[in-house]
């Protein structure tokens, strides 16, 4: 019985030998049985979803604090709602918000809808670097490191859009708790309303081009002639010899 034992026992690893090499066997000939299917690409005209609070490539050069670029005589570039039904607009002065901040801002935004079907457009990007020196350094020494990510925000500049079946009066208070949120003052735009240019909003009575006007006529008379900038040009005396 002994020996029979042992015989059994000594067989056991010859088996899962013999198991092994079928196996390695099926699977080779299954390799060498199959075609294989030509190396497709995979394409999509869609575009990826970029981040918004961090640009897609970083600074070739340290950015400077600034201001934002509006064109000379003014601007009502994205002072409107495009997208949405309703939007949130920078309305004291021209800022510069943090990345960290804005972010802040759109949690607060959902947080206050959620469970409802709406969609969130934002009209700024984080695409400005913030370089800080620690405060024990001396003056000079460079720009300093990278601490950053912001947006400079011009006057009247719409930041975030909103489009759903919600209520107005819903929207109005999660956008009134993510300007709580942000530096500055906001209110709050539908879409439709008129544009701004600067401070002034653009009317029937008060037109884009006459906000351009070098001077404005005084109010007592509306309809007065624009003085000729030129015959006062020749009048002034000249700064420097001829």
């Amino acid at each position: 019985m002994a020996s029979i034992r042992l015989q059994l026992g000594r067989e056991k690893p010859f088996l899962s030998s013999f198991t092994t090499k079928a196996c390695c066997l099926r699977s080779t000939l299954q390799a060498l049985t199959t075609v294989t299917a030509p190396f497709t690409h995979s394409f999509s005209t869609t575009s990826a979803n970029l981040n918004w609070l961090i640009p897609k490539r970083g600074e070739s050069t340290k950015s400077r604090k600034g201001r934002p670029r509006v064109p000379t005589g003014g601007s009502v570039r994205g002072t409107t709602v495009v997208w949405g039904d309703y939007g949130i607009r920078l309305k004291d002065h021209d800022r510069r918000i943090s990345a960290a901040q804005l972010k802040i801002a759109d949690e607060t935004i959902r947080r206050r809808l959620r469970g409802m079907k709406y969609r969130l457009y934002h009209r700024v990007s984080a695409n400005i670097g913030v370089y800080t020196s620690g405060n024990d350094q001396r003056m000079g020494k460079g720009k300093g490191s990278f601490d950053y990510w912001a947006a400079r925000v011009a006057v009247s500049k719409v930041l975030f859009e909103l489009r759903g079946e919600i209520h107005e009066q819903v929207v109005r208070d999660a956008f009134r708790l993510a300007g709580n949120k942000l530096p500055g003052t906001y209110e709050f735009v539908r879409k439709g309303d008129p544009p701004v240019m600067g401070i002034t909003k653009v009317t029937e009575s008060m037109t884009e081009e006459m906000l351009r006007r070098p001077r404005m006529p005084p109010k007592d008379k509306p309809n007065a002639p624009m003085p000729n900038l030129e015959a006062t040009a020749m009048r002034m005396p000249a700064t420097t010899p001829p």
